[in-house]
């Protein structure tokens, strides 16, 4: 083993270049893991201190102590506490203060004209706590609230919003409401929480437009006296409260919004990182296994003189082993380092593009440093163990000869076993997706298409070289054809240095081929589920927004240009025991203005007591029309609703339907989502919008738009995300850029009494450098079309997929325009990949290379 050590030690010293690409495979590959690892941590941490200085005068809060959750959201909805609840709550021994905490949706308007935030984080409203110790708001600026129509504010949503003190705006709630920033506010020491926007009005106010009713709150925050604890506090509270009404700790609240802000969004966020994390190294695995295969290669007869000498095949591998693990160990460790530069920069770059995490110390666990270091070692050990096993069973006989010939790419047995791949791949796939819909079964059958082309790679190099090279020999002439050769020479070397490209191309086509695939979807949702002339919404996703008023759509309904405008409203309730989501609407008009395809029943009796289904939701409860079905609201009230009608199509009208007559006495804060308006027959679409715009001024100035912009914008958040891959993907392809610049180096090492002889029979500096190029172009070409049939099949297989396994019909979508950006900065990548190999094989000395052995 002492010998192995010291022939890797030598090796390393001798040969240090060609270790460049592996190391900084390794080492960016590591850096984004532990970078990704220690902003979660830092976040968390972070957000537990700001809530914990926000929180820190609350000793218990009291609430409601059921909540209603929807599917696909983690925070449910609680019916709110009455505030007269105050009384009984001063009276108990050790209370030293309590308040109600009045919350609801209130969005504010920029100087400029434009809402300020709605785009993920909830934009909220509510009471101004006089009482400093049990409000999370810290007065900053100017005077708390004292008469209607004075707020404070917090102080990033007025830097966004370019609001001073002194500054009138309006706060959709959603009525709007002209109001007057008096006053600027922190939570927990920073100037907001993330980006949610925050509104503090007097009791009053809040009640008078956050509530249904007065005289309700969402919570009530209590303060202990001196020598209370907080669960000794909570002990004493528990027993005064009526039924359905609890009091946990303020630690316990803290921790609970803690979890929510990391359940809804840092575990996504950091989620989402680990992904592009785990693509990089993927990617980097390859550049490394090609760079110990090519090392093993050229120092095949170095080998088989070592066996001659009687060196052992497992000293022989031992040393290839050890060479991998000095490389392992530091590139992993300076990757460390990396990461924390990479966090470092993260925590600066978020504030500056206008997404301020709160402010803290970086937080560097054990944990986020230990498993970065080990996968970038087993990763490293990993690539190299084939070619190390290969060196080891080099035959002393080889040192005889000049040179090795590679035959791997007419391998039967590679074939055999990457068409067996392929074929179950297929099958796989398509039970996923067509047969018994499972994104389980698409997932899998998506990694045997992945390992499928990986294997058959060799396979199928010569023949798509020869193809993709064709047009050099007529383009380039002697030039082109002599890359063309290069790059048919190797097989297996060319297949493995455009893998690496290839799954990072596959990535980015995935996602191209997926987000067309959602814009479509929406475009085709709209197109074939609304059948009005504009939509007026708020442009929202997520928590943020306040909705539109109620009032807007009797308004529109009475101008004469309008046939039929319906507005859409949301409300929760337990539909048998499960939380549901409520369309809350005129059915009438619901009908007039929507598709619902297929309508058994009525949806024009549906009356207090009546319900419409979707059939879907019908058929999974076992229901049909006449049937009835018990509706629990956050109010704790049990009602039995008749099932008046099953319609065929959800989608923008929701799985279940009630009128607002039905909604109105269990009702919270109202508001609805779209207003959707058919104009009368003979009304031009200009006249019409212009009316309807004019309406909606006086309502919050929400936005009119035509059906085709109202797709576009609720497929607005697919820019944003795709944006986010493509700058994350730029990793991975800047790897698999340096796998095909280290491997064309390594080939010019190889290849130096070639490229010697070449310059001795006339080829001039710039057609070697152009052969080179050309050379880095073709492997890039492979991997790139390799990469977009790959990526495209993946994401079919997810829209497919998707599909099957939800009640939305998903449409395929393959943007032309695109893809061919992909493929041209794949092309783009190989031409910048050999410009160092290039300039490096030109400068070659042509005696010295032709004397090279």
């Amino acid at each position: 083993m002492n010998t192995a050590v010291r022939l890797s030690v030598s090796s390393l010293r001798a040969h240090k270049r060609r270790f460049a690409g592996t190391f900084l495979a390794v080492f960016l590959g590591v850096a984004f893991l532990a970078g990704t690892l220690v902003m979660g941590d830092t976040l968390r941490a972070s957000f537990d201190t700001m809530f914990g200085n926000a929180t820190s005068g609350t000793d218990a809060v009291i609430r409601s102590s059921d909540a209603i959750t929807t599917p696909g959201e983690s925070e449910g909805v609680r019916q709110p506490v009455p505030v007269d609840l105050l009384n009984t709550v001063d009276k108990v021994a050790g209370v030293a203060a309590a308040a109600p905490n009045i919350q609801g949706a209130g969005q504010l308007v920029g100087a400029n004209g434009d809402p300020i935030g709605g785009q993920g984080p909830p934009t909220l409203a509510g009471n101004w706590i006089t009482d400093p110790e049990l409000n999370a708001y810290r007065l900053a600026d100017g005077r708390a609230p004292t008469k209607s129509g004075e707020v404070v504010i917090d102080r990033g949503t007025a830097e966004r919003g370019d609001l001073k003190l002194g500054d009138t705006t309006t706060l959709r709630t959603p009525d709007p409401v002209k109001v007057t920033v008096v006053g600027l506010a922190t939570f927990g020491g920073e100037d907001g929480m993330a980006q949610v926007t925050f509104t503090g009005m007097t009791q009053a106010d809040a009640e008078k437009y956050l509530t249904a009713r007065p005289g309700e709150a969402a919570s009530i925050q209590v303060r202990a006296g001196p020598g209370v604890g907080q669960q000794e506090l909570v002990d004493r509270l528990t027993p005064v409260l009526p039924g359905g009404v609890e009091a946990i700790t303020g630690q316990e609240s803290a921790e609970e919004n803690t979890e929510m802000i990391s359940s809804q969004f840092l575990s996504l966020f950091t989620t989402f990182l680990l992904v592009f994390s785990g693509v990089a190294l993927l990617v980097a695995t390859f550049s490394i296994h090609n760079t110990f295969a090519i090392v093993v290669a050229q120092r095949t007869r170095e080998n088989a003189l070592l066996r001659a000498l009687g060196a052992s095949r497992r000293q022989v591998t031992a040393t290839t082993l050890v060479e991998a693990s000095a490389v392992a160990v530091i590139a992993s460790a300076a990757g460390l380092a990396g990461g924390i530069g990479v966090a470092a920069g993260l925590q600066a770059l978020f504030p500056a593009i206008g997404f301020p995490f709160p402010e803290g110390d970086l937080v560097i666990s054990a944990l986020s440093m230990a498993l970065p270091l080990a996968v970038g070692i087993v990763v490293c050990l990993g690539s190299a163990l084939l070619p190390a096993v290969r060196a080891g069973r080099t035959a002393p006989l080889a040192a005889l000869r000049e040179t090795a010939v590679d035959t791997s790419g007419a391998s039967r047995v590679r074939a055999v076993t990457g068409l067996g791949l392929a074929a179950l791949a297929v099958a796989v796939t398509l039970t996923g997706v067509l047969m018994s819909p499972s994104l389980w079964l698409a997932g899998t059958g998506a990694v045997l298409a992945l390992a499928a082309f990986v294997v058959l790679g060799p396979v199928a190099s010569t023949s798509a070289v020869r193809v993709l090279g064709g047009p050099l020999d007529r383009l380039r002439g002697v030039t082109g054809g002599l890359a063309r050769r290069n790059a048919l020479r190797s097989p297996r070397r060319t297949a493995a240095t455009a893998s690496a490209l290839m799954i990072g191309v596959a990535v980015v086509s995935l996602f191209t081929v997926f987000g067309a695939s959602l814009k479509a979807t929406m475009d085709q949702t709209v197109s074939r589920s609304f059948a009005g002339d504009v939509a007026v919404s708020t442009p929202a996703f997520g928590g943020g927004g306040s909705g539109l008023t109620p009032r807007l759509a009797p308004a529109i309904q009475r101008l004469p240009e309008v046939d039929t405008a319906v507005g859409l409203g949301r409300g929760v309730a337990e539909v048998d025991g499960k939380g549901r989501a409520l369309t809350v609407t005129d059915p009438l008009a619901l009908e007039r203005t929507f598709d619902l395809g297929r309508i058994d029943g009525s949806l024009r009796s549906l009356g207090t007591d009546g319900i419409a289904i979707t059939k879907s939701e019908a058929d999974e409860q076992g229901l049909r029309t006449g049937d009835r079905t018990r509706l629990t609201f956050t109010d704790g009230t049990k009602e039995t609703f008749t099932v008046r009608a099953v319609y065929g199509r959800s989608e923008l009208a929701g799985d279940y339907v009630i009128t607002r007559a039905a909604w109105a006495p269990h009702r919270t804060q109202d508001s609805d989502t779209l207003v959707a308006v058919s104009f009368k027959d003979g009304v031009g679409a200009g006249a019409g919008t212009a009316a309807v715009e004019k309406v909606a001024e006086r309502y919050g100035d929400p936005e009119v738009q035509t059906r085709d912009e109202y797709a576009q914008s609720a497929a607005g958040g697919i820019d944003m995300m795709l944006t986010l891959v493509y700058a994350l993907l730029a990793l991975a392809v800047l790897i698999a850029l340096l796998g095909i610049a280290n491997t064309l180096t390594l080939a010019i090492h190889e290849r130096t009494r070639e490229l010697g002889l070449l310059r001795a029979v006339g080829q001039t500096r710039a057609q070697l450098r152009a052969m080179v190029r050309w050379e880095s172009v073709l492997v890039a070409a492979f991997g790139t079309v390799g990469g977009l049939a790959l990526g495209g099949f993946l994401g079919w297989v997810l829209v497919k997929a998707s599909d099957g396994a939800s009640d939305s019909s998903f449409a395929f979508a393959m943007p032309p325009l695109q893809l061919a950006v992909v493929a041209l900065v794949g092309l783009a990548a190989g031409a910048l990949a050999g410009l160092r190999p290039a300039r490096r094989a030109a400068r070659l000395d042509v005696l010295r290379a032709i004397a090279t052995e």
